[in-house]
């Protein structure tokens, strides 16, 4: 195994449980709008917040953007922090900090909010660099969030590049940026799509994470 010194992190299901948050806002939205819920509508955790939308409730594009305004106007005083942090992650952060690991962020969450969430609880001080969604819908993809982030933080060589994150989106985006993927299963993915996508590692734990990350 390939010893990791750059270590990308998702948000949502990676560090923290935010879909209390999410799906609040996204039933909000849809009652404003006067859509029907989707069914299984943990779906909409996970993906980025346009695709969700269009996707899972059938909206056109003109529609997605009133429902993203709509969902933001709540999430950004309320929602924000209907959210928590999985047992276990400030601890495996320290580990991975003090054994010398670079930290980074890579959400499809929009970068003011990835922001002021890790600043609220107290593990922005562990990451190098906070990367994320711009407001208005760019850099949505989580391919363009990996590049981004590596570019902000000088990567060139990424031999040594880990994303780590629950969902289908960071094993892909992880795939075309030619990095390896830690799937976490703390989170909102399952071992079968972890499976089915191809991640290269699968963890049940933080501690497990840390320990295969700094004794590889």
């Amino acid at each position: 195994m390939s010893a990791y010194n750059t270590l990308l992190f998702d948000l949502d299901g990676t560090l923290t449980d935010s879909a209390p948050g999410i799906i609040s806002c996204f039933r909000y939205t849809l009652n404003t709008m006067g859509f029907n819920e989707p069914e299984n509508i943990m779906r909409v955790v996970g993906p980025p917040l346009f695709d969700s939308f269009a996707e899972f409730c059938g909206m056109n594009s003109e529609q997605v953007q009133e429902a993203v305004r709509i969902y933001r106007s709540r999430y950004a005083d309320t929602g924000l922090f209907e959210n928590s942090v999985y047992d276990g992650i400030p601890e495996m952060l320290c580990q991975l900090k003090n054994n010398g690991k670079r930290l980074l962020i890579a959400t499809s969450k929009p970068e003011i909010f990835a922001v002021r969430i890790l600043e609220k609880f107290k593990l922005a001080q562990f990451f190098d660099v906070i990367g994320g969604a711009d407001i208005n819908g760019s850099r949505n993809e989580k391919a363009e969030l990996i590049e981004y982030v590596l570019s902000r933080a000088g990567i060139t060589d990424r031999n040594d590049v880990l994303m780590i994150g629950d969902r289908k989106h960071d094993i892909i985006g992880a795939k075309k940026c030619s990095v390896q993927c830690m799937a976490v299963l703390w989170g909102y993915g399952s071992k079968e799509e972890f499976t089915e996508y191809g991640a290269d590692i699968i963890v049940n734990t933080p501690q497990e994470a840390a320990d295969i990350i700094i004794h590889p």
